[in-house]
């Protein structure tokens, strides 16, 4: 099968490698389309590769090509979205059910061959099937829709409060759908990008603000009467809407870390003092995953994408290039800025 290949730092190529053969337990799934995540451009331009050659991707839809012995929840032809995490499900914290901080787990597109391929394998708690209803675009959607709605899941979460969410990408995005869903009062989006902020109202926002405005902070407080925001959860990963949620946060808030931090981070005095005055509950979040396996966040992001609750709109996908021109991919992330939203791999092109 042909596959798109990391074999050095800034190396990754299309060619030739073993289709898997199917295994007892294990489903091979035909690939469809695969959603570059931001973890990937470190493994490519960057550092972090486990190992070479390796076979990133896992942000993906597809259909069943094959089953295993013993597979009895899907059939050949079935469309299905991938589940990534590949736990140990013997350790205390899997036992637990907490599954995304085995430390003997296994990852689909990192740590073995994912999904930027024609073919991927994986075992049958893996795949989720999805309805007609939802497109394989939409499919490649699932992973990032499920690690939204696991922030959301970390914090005791009510209806009818004010919400803010910083950082107007994929996953800040669909945050914001879920705090919806849920029952957010006022529901706000921070970005420094207008398209991202009127992405967000049409995808039901009640506000979007432009941190770049100098009176940025005066109208998100102007929304909430001045009290700030119950629910406040960072999804750019960025230093500057980690320090600024602190602010934001109204007394006894709650907040979420959603987003991956990438440099060091530090408060004044005056910016921590923020926790202890406002007493607000600061907690993070990793991955998607609850009990059963790979838990509710999944089941419900298949519900509500066939319901149309979640909403999927194609301005979330920057550009569709064919797995033959993934290396061409990973180049427009060389040039800060240039990629604005999500690149599709469509390993059928």
């Amino acid at each position: 099968m042909k596959a798109g290949v990391v074999h050095a730092k800034y190396d990754i190529r299309y060619e030739e490698i073993e289709k898997p053969a199917v295994e007892e337990g294990k489903v091979l799934v035909k690939v469809k389309y695969t959603g570059i995540c931001g973890s990937d451009v470190p493994r490519v331009n960057g550092d972090a590769c486990h190992f070479f050659p390796n076979v990133l991707g896992h942000e993906f839809s597809g259909t069943v090509a094959e089953v295993g012995e013993g597979v009895t929840s899907v059939k050949p032809g079935d469309r299905v979205a991938g589940v990534p995490l590949v736990p140990c499900m013997k350790c205390v914290d899997c036992q637990q059910g907490n599954y995304s901080l085995c430390k003997h787990y296994s990852f689909i597109g990192s740590r073995e061959f994912g999904s930027f391929a024609e073919y991927v394998l994986m075992p049958e708690r893996n795949v989720v099937p999805f309805a007609d209803e939802i497109g394989f675009e939409q499919g490649a959607f699932f992973e990032p829709a499920t690690v939204a709605l696991h922030g959301l899941q970390r914090v005791p979460y009510e209806g009818g409060k004010n919400v803010a969410i910083l950082g107007g990408g994929t996953v800040g995005l669909f945050t914001m759908q879920w705090a919806r869903i849920f029952g957010a009062k006022n529901l706000v989006v921070f970005d420094i990008e207008d398209e991202r902020l009127k992405l967000g109202k049409a995808l039901g926002a009640t506000a979007g603000i432009n941190t770049r405005d100098e009176d940025f902070m005066e109208q998100a407080m102007a929304i909430t009467g001045g009290r700030g925001y119950d629910y406040v959860f960072e999804t750019a990963g960025n230093t500057i809407t980690m320090k600024m949620a602190f602010a934001l946060a109204a007394n006894k808030a709650n907040m979420c870390f959603i987003g991956t931090p990438t440099r060091e981070l530090t408060f004044t005095v005056k910016e921590w003092e923020y926790m202890n005055r406002k007493e607000f509950n600061l907690t993070g979040s990793w991955m998607s995953y609850s009990a059963p396996f790979p838990g509710k966040e999944w089941e419900l992001v298949a519900h509500y994408f066939k319901t149309g609750d979640l909403k999927f709109d194609e301005s979330l996908i920057f550009k569709k290039i064919p797995l033959s021109r993934i290396a061409d991919a990973f180049e427009m992330y060389k040039t800060p800025g240039t990629v604005k939203g999500k690149i599709l791999i469509d390993s059928e092109a």
